[in-house]
């Protein structure tokens, strides 16, 4: 793999810098003071797509958290005895199924980890989410497991003892809902450095939609990864390591990965470690209806790995610039752009770029008031964090933008829907033609 010079890895932690109470936010944002300052580097692009910058606020190097820790179990810090946990919550979904979730521990003996030495095979853990027959006897999981999620919460400079992490709204091994037939299955790939719980949002109520979403950490390229037995592992990219390159990784990993779910229609168990799999999965997959979404870096890697796996028919890019030669290729699948306030194909090259070669049906949407982070989990958790994080709501608005958190994941939602139902279902509504008196934040980029 080829790399960039290394570069500094900025510390990024959620503070007022300076007199001018310029902000670095740790919730995924980040942000550099100057950006919080409104100033951008001048820098020439990853892509060569002129005269656009790849440091705005869109950019992947903008996903992250900040570096991980040396430790994967932080050394608590017990607060005074008469304080209580914080409880995040995440919004309910919103389809009319129960969700059933369990995760997968695969190895891909084909290709070696690019990310560490000694020729280690590839290792991932996906989670998969989809509509449940019943979920009573099935507990909910959590957000996060318990290694990664202290590790996680250390990264925000907080502690287990602080911070309760949510429960999501799926049941661990309900069974599937049979009587839905074969289900149109849906990828996820989250942001640079970012961990594939930050999209349970989406995938959670897509899957109460009737989908079968399978969500993924690229591993040591997520911050934190918790395997089998507790272990966990963490980001040991290069600092340097070019945007192209890790792109091509992801989209290799989810082309194994449907290459599992293929296994799984057929019978088959691919987890490693033989985990038990919930009655009724391998007569749901549907290997003839796959989309593929992701946010931020996960949104560019859609391209790649439909460019490199043609089982994927439809692709969703929220709020990611592309990098890498994929936006020069033609792509005759249908494929939905969908930006932040300050994004889109107009001061963003590598957009233009892609829409000129998108050759099936297209749409470019824009969610006005959004931020970058809006599109993933952090949208709802960090206005519950915000005491705790001692941000004031002008820094919250200045990194997750003015739109109410729970109003921009519910017209993510609908939207991702509508898209999907259109393109994997062919079910066709009105929506996507143009703008919707229900939904004035969103306009169409013509």
């Amino acid at each position: 793999m080829k790399h960039r010079r290394p570069r500094p890895r900025r510390r990024v932690i959620a503070r007022a810098v300076g007199t001018a109470g310029t902000l670095a936010i740790a919730l995924g944002a980040g942000m550099t003071p100057a950006m919080a300052a409104g100033k951008t580097p001048n820098k020439p692009t990853a892509t060569g797509f002129s005269p656009d910058q790849d440091d705005t606020p869109w950019a992947p190097q903008h996903d992250a958290a900040p570096p991980q820790l040396k430790a994967a179990r932080p050394q608590a810090v017990t607060p005074p005895a008469s304080t209580s946990a914080l409880q995040l919550s995440l919004p309910a979904p919103t389809g009319r199924h129960g969700v059933g979730t369990f995760s997968l521990h695969l190895v891909d003996k084909s290709r070696t980890d690019p990310y560490v030495p000694g020729n280690k095979p590839r290792e991932l853990m996906v989670s998969f989410w989809y509509p449940a027959s019943s979920t009573r006897g099935h507990y909910r999981a959590p957000w996060m497991p318990s290694a990664s999620g202290a590790h996680f919460l250390a990264s925000q400079g907080l502690t287990p003892q602080q911070v309760t992490l949510p429960r999501t709204a799926g049941h661990v091994l309900a069974p599937v809902d049979t009587k839905l037939g074969k289900l149109p299955v849906l990828l996820y790939s989250s942001g640079l450095h970012s961990d594939r719980a930050r999209g349970t949002v989406l995938a959670e109520d897509l899957a109460s939609r009737g989908y079968l979403v399978v969500t993924v950490d690229h591993t040591h390229d997520a911050n934190e990864v918790q395997f089998p037995g507790g272990r966990v592992e963490g980001n040991t990219m290069p600092a340097g390591a070019h945007s192209s390159d890790t792109l091509d990784v992801r989209a290799a990993d989810i082309h194994f990965v449907i290459n599992q779910l293929g296994a799984i229609a057929k019978g088959s168990n691919p987890d490693v470690d033989h985990a038990r799999l919930p009655t009724g999965l391998s007569h749901a997959v549907d290997m003839s209806r796959i989309g593929m979404f992701g946010a931020s870096l996960g949104g560019a890697a859609v391209d790649t790995a439909m460019q490199l796996d043609h089982r994927i028919a439809a692709g969703v890019n929220l709020d990611g610039q592309f990098f890498g030669s994929a936006p020069r290729k033609d792509l005759h699948r249908p494929f939905m752009l969908f930006s932040s306030g300050t994004h889109n194909r107009n001061n963003d090259g590598s957009w233009r770029t892609l829409w000129s070669h998108l050759k099936g049906h297209r749409v470019d949407i824009q969610l006005h008031g959004a931020a970058h982070v809006s599109f993933v989990d952090d949208e709802a958790m960090a206005p519950q964090e915000a005491s705790l994080l001692r941000l004031t709501p002008a820094q919250l608005q200045q990194v997750y933008g003015t739109i109410d958190p729970n109003r921009a994941i519910e017209i993510q939602r609908v939207y991702l829907a509508a898209f999907f139902d259109k393109e994997l279902r062919h079910q066709h509504g009105t929506l996507l033609d143009g703008p919707d008196k229900k939904y004035p934040e969103i306009s169409f980029v013509r």
